[in-house]
């Protein structure tokens, strides 16, 4: 039986891992066993410019939680080395950096994430890192919303061109 001061570390640990993934829009779990230190700073450095929560955690800890929020079937999730990367502010950044650093990265492997408190697998992690940015996806509203106007604001000037040369 651990003594009672490991006991309230564990605890406490375990309520830190809870809330972060609680505040988490996207969880995604991935297994860093074998990156170079300077790999791994390189990841640790681009997560942390894009507000994302980056640490290797205990599986048994982690695991529990998990459970402590409600969120089932994570047991596969937590096998062999596993860091979290939590993001509070965004469903894609997580899921966008660490895509791109396994593809570069050959030791680095997305295991799978937690969105919306349900688990999802790396297919579904990867399928998530090919939405675009939210900036994105608002100038691609702006120019469809822009396109008609343009347009028309074109037609309009030839006609008053034409009319202008034939007067």
């Amino acid at each position: 039986m651990p003594s009672e001061k490991i006991l309230q570390t564990k605890q406490a640990e375990v309520a830190q891992i809870a809330e972060e993934m609680k505040a988490s829009l996207a969880t995604v779990l991935v297994s860093t066993r074998g990156l170079t230190v300077e790999q791994d700073t390189e990841l640790r450095n681009e997560l942390r410019k894009a507000g994302v929560v980056f640490a290797v955690r205990k599986n048994t800890l982690a695991l529990r939680a998990a459970k402590e929020i409600g969120i089932e079937g994570t047991e596969e999730l937590f096998k062999g080395p596993t860091a979290i990367a939590t993001s509070a502010s965004s469903y894609t950044d997580a899921a966008k950096i660490l895509c791109k650093f396994e593809a570069k990265f050959d030791k680095l492997e997305v295991k799978g994430g937690i969105m919306d408190g349900k688990v999802i697998s790396n297919a579904e992690v990867k399928e998530i890192s090919k939405i675009p940015s939210k900036e994105e996806l608002v100038a691609r509203a702006l120019y469809g919303l822009n396109a008609p106007i343009s347009g028309l604001a074109i037609v309009l000037n030839a006609i008053v061109e034409k009319q202008q040369e034939s007067a």
